[in-house]
């Protein structure tokens, strides 16, 4: 039997935000969540993607879709897939349409203490410096 492929879905959040919105701008946090609510379900989560505002029908959302090789979407919550794309409701639609599950794996997100935050910060403000935030 062939395993469940899961697409995640973070959204990009600019640095600035750190303060207000920590989770929303580590998308590596997001991902990590969606990750785990995969493995749970005993799904491969074989693509990642980290999206602003990008429209619903977007190719780039729907390339593997067309090719047969994503069965669900997880976005981190619901807050985050309106982030990641322009509408949520919209994309819903298209999913329903093409078969695809969507779903949010709302799980509790990190304590983001001022090490968190700092590293996060770090990551995000360097990455061209070659710095892999461990």
């Amino acid at each position: 039997m062939n395993p469940v492929r899961a697409t995640a879905l973070a959204c990009l959040m600019p640095l600035s935000e750190l303060g207000d919105e920590p989770f929303l701008v580590d998308d590596r946090g997001q991902h990590a969540m969606c990750e785990r609510w995969a493995a749970d379900r005993g799904y491969d989560l074989t693509c990642r993607l980290s999206l602003h505002r990008l429209p619903a029908g977007h190719p780039t959302l729907w390339r593997e879709v067309e090719r047969g090789l994503v069965d669900v979407f997880v976005a981190p919550h619901r807050r985050a897939l309106e982030h990641a794309v322009d509408d949520a409701d919209a994309f819903a639609a298209r999913c329903a349409a093409a078969g695809v599950r969507l779903a949010t794996a709302d799980l509790t997100e990190p304590v983001y203490d001022r090490a968190l935050t700092s590293d996060v910060h770090r990551r995000l403000s360097m990455p061209t410096a070659g710095y892999s935030g461990h």
